[in-house]
């Protein structure tokens, strides 16, 4: 798949916007040129070389800020799409082997996971657990699983009905060979679509967590912190909450891009797409080869 996939420009394209925000999310405390809750004199000032992207009610340095506060959200986010894909595979896998009794129990409690709201049950997992960042995402984590839980458990069903798999569960083969060696490989292809997917929803589920001051209280910085604390000034910096937004809608953006071409290069539409990309530049290039070449005046005596 990985062949098919770096032949798609718009892996490229997804691939480059997240190699980027990912740096930003490693080392955006380092590339903080100032101090990130250090304030001035200089309150809500305009671009300048200084300040590239001004600064806040408090005087505070809003490129800093931006970059302080990326490893809470982005980080968050990858945080978000592991809890979901443990909490929410596993069970998943399990339920097609371990009996019906098993899969009552994990099908009843996805359904009372879909019915939950999102951020009612964060509010009150941060309430029991505390308000940390860790117990924002762990809530937001539980609740996502369940998609990965119906992925799990309906590419493990498709699979463990083909012939293959039978062959090898009436030779003796035990349930969890079949799960490593037959199960795990096919379903690995969904598993990352549903992660893609995942991560941006559950960044812009830690931007509006953050916004409500949820999971990092002020003055840390986080995306949706800074996005809460702009809105209050728009009548003097109306374009401020533009580069925050900016940088969530790129990487929600880039992340669904991600999905879409997980999609593509795994399933069978990808390989025709690809096929027929070949099949067109082979012909380009037949075309080129028996095109005349033009000879000159004096040739043609």
């Amino acid at each position: 798949m990985l062949s098919r996939l770096v032949r798609l420009p718009s892996f490229w394209v997804a691939a480059v916007i997240l190699l980027l925000v990912l740096l930003l999310g490693v080392f955006g405390d380092v590339l903080a040129p100032s101090n990130p809750l250090k304030g001035s004199s200089e309150v809500l000032a305009a671009p300048s070389l200084a300040h590239p992207l001004g600064t806040d009610y408090l005087g505070r340095d809003v490129l800093s800020r931006i970059l302080a506060g990326s490893p809470v959200s982005v980080l968050g986010a990858i945080e978000v799409a592991g809890i979901a894909l443990v909490v929410g595979s596993i069970p998943g896998l399990l339920s097609v082997y371990l009996g019906r009794a098993f899969e009552w129990l994990t099908l009843r409690i996805i359904d009372t996971l879909i019915a939950l709201p999102f951020l009612v049950f964060a509010v009150a997992m941060t309430a029991l657990l505390g308000n940390g960042i860790n117990q924002a995402m762990l809530s937001v984590g539980i609740l996502l699983a369940p998609v990965f839980y119906r992925v799990a458990r309906a590419a493990a069903l498709q699979v463990s009905s083909s012939p293959y798999v039978e062959a090898a569960t009436l030779s003796g083969a035990s349930a969890s060979w079949v799960l490593r060696r037959h199960i795990l490989p096919k379903v690995l292809a969904p598993l990352g679509i549903s992660a893609a997917g995942a991560a941006g929803t559950g960044l812009v589920i830690v931007a509006s967590l953050t916004f409500l001051g949820i999971g990092v209280q002020p003055p840390a910085p986080t995306w949706g912190g800074i996005l809460a604390s702009d809105l209050g000034y728009l009548d003097y910096q109306p374009y401020a909450p533009v580069f925050p937004i900016v940088l969530i809608v790129l990487t929600v953006l880039a992340l669904n891009l991600l999905a879409d071409v997980l999609r593509d290069a795994s399933g069978q539409s990808g390989r025709v797409m690809l096929k027929k990309r070949a099949l067109r530049r082979a012909a380009k290039k037949r075309r080129r080869s028996s095109a005349p070449i033009p000879q000159r005046a004096g040739e043609l005596t």
